[in-house]
């Protein structure tokens, strides 16, 4: 299968880019999904539409909302959908990570128990989203360095 380079140029096969977008856009929409499942989320009975009220939480550990899931099915959506391209994948990977690195300093600086936390977001979820931030900004610049000339 041909594609294209960042540098617009053709390849052979798939970049790994392109794989490392796909397989976290598929965690995303399998995650998403997940919330929606009684059992693998515990307190199902109080889940909210969005609010720090919902005390449904994936795992048994992080706060989830029906607005919670459904932006999370979204973001694997569109990185399923960027992954079709190098430069796509590498955005969605920079881009990405870096709405979560401002979600992990919002989940930060807000009081969980305000109806600022409207996404809901606790402790785990923080921790989480720093990781998952810096995680995909790595990814996307890691696997799109170029290499250095060799002389």
């Amino acid at each position: 299968m041909a594609s294209r380079s960042l540098s617009g140029t053709a390849t052979t096969g798939k970049h790994p880019v392109r794989t490392a977008a796909q397989v976290v856009g598929a965690v995303f929409v399998l995650v998403g999904i997940l919330g929606f499942i009684p059992g693998i989320t515990s307190n199902y009975d109080t889940m909210m539409f969005a609010g720090h009220e919902s005390e449904a939480k994936l795992l048994g550990l992080f706060q989830v909302s029906i607005l919670h899931n459904l932006v999370h099915l979204a973001y694997g959506v569109a990185g399923l959908v960027l992954a079709r391209t190098v430069s796509g994948a590498r955005t969605y990977l920079i881009a990405g990570g870096a709405i979560y690195l401002v979600l992990w300093l919002y989940g930060l600086v807000i009081d969980h128990g305000s109806g600022a936390n409207f996404v809901p977001l606790n402790n785990a979820d923080n921790w989480l989203h720093l990781f998952l931030g810096l995680g995909m900004i790595g990814l996307g610049v890691a696997l799109t360095r170029r290499p250095a000339d060799r002389r």
